[in-house]
């Protein structure tokens, strides 16, 4: 009688006969700093995932927010509706191109973990406390919290997650613009396609939804949308009469298209790139002169549009300047009176002081603050009527 449970080894053979070519097989991954035995019934990417959705900074992200602060309500989005978002949509452009669906997912998963309280405000504040002292950026920290600030396991410090995901999230970026490659990570070199697919689906899903999250705040206004490209195009897809989105059935039913266009879009061309291309394993695809995954030249001139707009009508209308301020001149009062003492810090972070500089500790601990935590913190710093 055949076996009902699937093995390792099996899950390796299906991926093998099923995948595209140009996939990458997680029995053919280049393997973890430390080696481990291999899971009974989990592929090598399975397992990434299942590590990063058991961490505690995985879970931090419910509170970490993406424009609006945690202060401004509950209905938009925050780090970890965004990266489930991700995922779904990574896995659906994954699929559709035989990719390797495990290692998208993991990638996507993982991509946002080394954003700081209050968004894109908070990444700057600490960008420039940290001056003279090695910067920050988030998809650098995304890494440092897989690699090390993890601490889960009695043998190393970190996930010790696969090389392919690690690399994932060193080449976060759909314009392959990034000069942070350790040499390790094959800098020059594309991403895998998994990678490239992880990138792209961040990009399109952070565009169509900061327009649903401005839309519903009403920081942007319905009639301000009807000139863009993409709103026009979605709302013929979607065969409203007014492309107005004045009631939320309208602005669900076009989001809804608006997403399906850009995926359907990305696909077409990159279906055509690798039909030209036609490799025939991962490292044709690492060695390709451009990345393989991307949107045709008429999305491009869309997508540049669409941020654009997002740029002037939202993230800088003068209520989500006046939240980035506040976030901003919080996280510098608590860099810098954990700086000016320390024993402040919890013991557990002091003890990162044997082996870390005290401003890379410091910021360590702030990055990884919910946008609550981080205002209670404050109040409990600052505020003498307030218990410590």
């Amino acid at each position: 009688m055949p076996s009902i449970m699937r093995t390792r080894e099996e899950l390796e053979a299906i991926e093998r006969a099923t995948l595209a070519p140009y996939a990458m097989k997680s029995a053919e991954s280049r393997g973890r700093h430390h080696p481990e035995p291999e899971a009974a019934y989990r592929t090598a990417f399975q397992r990434d995932r299942d590590r990063i959705l058991h961490t505690s900074t995985f879970r931090r992200l419910q509170g970490k927010t993406q424009v609006f602060t945690v202060t401004e309500g509950d209905y938009y989005r925050t780090r970890i509706t965004h990266t489930l978002e991700v995922a779904q949509i990574g896995r659906t452009i994954a699929r559709a191109l035989g990719a390797n669906e495990d290692l998208v997912e993991g990638i996507c998963l993982a991509h946002d973990l080394g954003h700081p309280p209050f968004g894109h405000a908070g990444e700057r504040a600490l960008n420039a406390l940290m001056e003279g002292h090695g910067g920050f950026d988030h998809n650098q920290q995304s890494l440092r919290i897989v690699t090390e600030l993890e601490q889960r396991y009695a043998g190393f410090n970190g996930l010790n997650l696969t090389f392919e995901l690690r690399e994932g999230l060193v080449k976060h970026h759909a314009d392959h613009s990034s000069d942070f490659v350790p040499a390790e990570y094959l800098p020059g070199q594309n991403g895998t396609l998994e990678a490239q697919i992880a990138a792209y689906a961040d990009e399109l899903t952070y565009n169509a939804h900061d327009l649903d999250d401005g839309l519903r705040s009403g920081l942007i206004e319905p009639q301000e949308v009807v000139a863009l490209g993409w709103w026009q195009r979605a709302s013929a897809l979607a065969g409203v009469d007014d492309p107005t989105p004045s009631d939320s059935l309208t602005r669900h039913r076009v989001v809804r298209k608006l997403i399906g266009a850009m995926v359907t879009d990305l696909l077409q061309e990159t279906t055509q790139r690798l039909a030209a291309l036609n490799p025939p394993d991962v490292d044709a695809v690492r060695r390709w002169h451009s990345p393989v995954v991307g949107f045709s030249a008429e999305a491009q001139a869309l997508n540049r549009e669409l941020r654009a707009f997002l740029r002037e009508r939202m993230y800088h209308h003068p209520r989500v300047i006046r939240m980035s301020h506040k976030a901003e001149r919080l996280l510098r009062d608590l860099f810098k009176v954990y700086l000016r003492e320390p024993r402040m810090l919890p013991k557990r972070r002091q003890a990162f002081l044997a082996s870390l500089p005290l401003h890379r500790v410091v910021c360590d601990y702030i990055a990884g603050m919910t946008d609550r935590f981080a205002l209670e913190e404050h109040a409990r710093l600052f505020d003498p009527r307030e218990r410590v």
